[in-house]
């Protein structure tokens, strides 16, 4: 993987990059759609490609690892054959599902014991078979192993979890290190900044990451119920300490608005589920603020869901319909609304990287978050 920084913001410290991986080329800021078991929900590959301009997808290692299982897809060739995406896919390293099962799992230092949400099934993840799982998925960068810390979380808690994320991206690197990718093309390892919002923490644990000089680095644990204030200051004290000349990945974050905020302290890369899950409950993110479809004022609304926008259902399907379409139960709603939330999210972090290049983006950004997060 090669990063390369081609413009900075004069006033904040956004920036500009292209990330080239095997599989494709990324430009930055970008937005990752979430394909948690091997499929973006509701949405074809081509669609992905064509009408959201998808550059890359995310993976799940612990979804994955469950279903289908790694023997099918070894026997696939990887995720990449098996589900038809030929772009670039980060794998997440299934931490934060694991934490996010704290009624059924345990944490040593050998790894973490858990058991399957779909058949109670007892599994151990380790740093170094978290490595082995992900080689076999075969995603274009892959994430170490850490623990993600609840919040609120206790210091001295949020202090032992850094001390084990960081012994574990020892042993995360050592066997990345000593094994080859499978299928033919190069993979990249992101180890994960932790901390919580305890500001030594997060110096501490960017300063040893840092000094691991991988070819890109993620900040994990956040937007996992924090204050959005806390959010940004934990994100502008790891940016000014990690390596300018590469990538950063804040992960599972967020809003629209989270992620203008965010591409100002120097984030090159975002995921979220938001745009998907919301879709299908009917929220839909436009640039002129949020719309829940269900409500009644948009019974008798046949203007375009949004007229503006390039995308072919923005502008054939209106308000509604779509609105009919989501109170039926019927999936063409969901897929109608996850393609319009995805096409929103593409298209603000390309319009963001847009304004960086042409020293536009501290004013743009300023008119876009005071609209983006009101309620229409």
């Amino acid at each position: 993987m090669k990063f390369t920084l081609q413009a900075q913001d004069a006033l904040s410290k956004a920036r500009a990059g292209e990330i080239v991986t095997d599989h494709g080329v990324i430009q930055t800021p970008i937005f990752m759609p979430v394909g948690t078991a091997g499929t973006v929900k509701a949405v074809h590959q081509r669609e992905l490609k064509n009408d959201i301009e998808a550059q890359i997808i995310l993976g799940n290692t612990y979804h994955l690892y469950l279903r289908p299982g790694l023997d099918t897809l070894e026997k696939a060739g990887g995720l990449h054959k098996f589900n038809g995406w030929d772009g670039p896919i980060l794998t997440d390293s299934g931490g934060y599902q694991v934490y996010s099962l704290s009624e059924v799992r345990k944490i040593k230092e050998e790894g973490v014991t858990f058991r399957s949400h779909i058949d109670g099934s007892k599994h151990l993840f380790t740093p170094e078979n978290v490595m082995d799982i992900q080689r076999i998925i075969g995603a274009d960068i892959i994430m170490a192993f850490d623990e993600c810390t609840p919040y609120p979380c206790d210091y001295n808690y949020a202090r032992r979890s850094i001390d084990m994320t960081h012994r574990w991206l020892k042993r995360c690197c050592d066997r990345f290190d000593g094994t080859e990718a499978k299928y033919g093309y190069s993979q990249t390892l992101f180890p994960i900044v932790q901390g919580s919002v305890y500001k030594d923490l997060r110096v501490k644990s960017a300063e040893v990451i840092a000094s691991f000089e991988r070819e890109g680095n993620a900040i994990g644990g956040l937007s996992v119920g924090e204050p959005a204030e806390e959010m940004y200051a934990m994100t502008e004290i790891v940016c000014d300490i990690l390596p300018q000349q590469k990538p950063r990945y804040l992960m599972g974050v967020g809003t629209p608005v989270n992620i203008l905020e965010n591409i100002a302290l120097g984030i090159d890369m975002f995921d979220c589920v938001m745009p998907t899950r919301n879709a299908r409950n009917g929220m839909l993110f436009t640039k002129n603020g949020i719309i829940n479809i269900k409500n009644e004022k948009w019974k008798n609304d046949f203007s375009p869901i949004e007229a503006e926008s390039d995308l072919f259902a923005d502008q054939v399907c209106t308000k509604a319909y779509l609105r009919h379409l989501i109170h039926s139960g019927e999936m063409l709603g969901a897929q109608i609304a996850t393609l319009h939330n995805l096409h929103f999210y593409l298209w603000l972090v390309k319009e963001a990287r847009k304004k960086i290049m042409s020293g536009e983006f501290y004013d743009w950004k300023k008119i876009m978050v005071s609209r983006l997060g009101q309620r229409l």
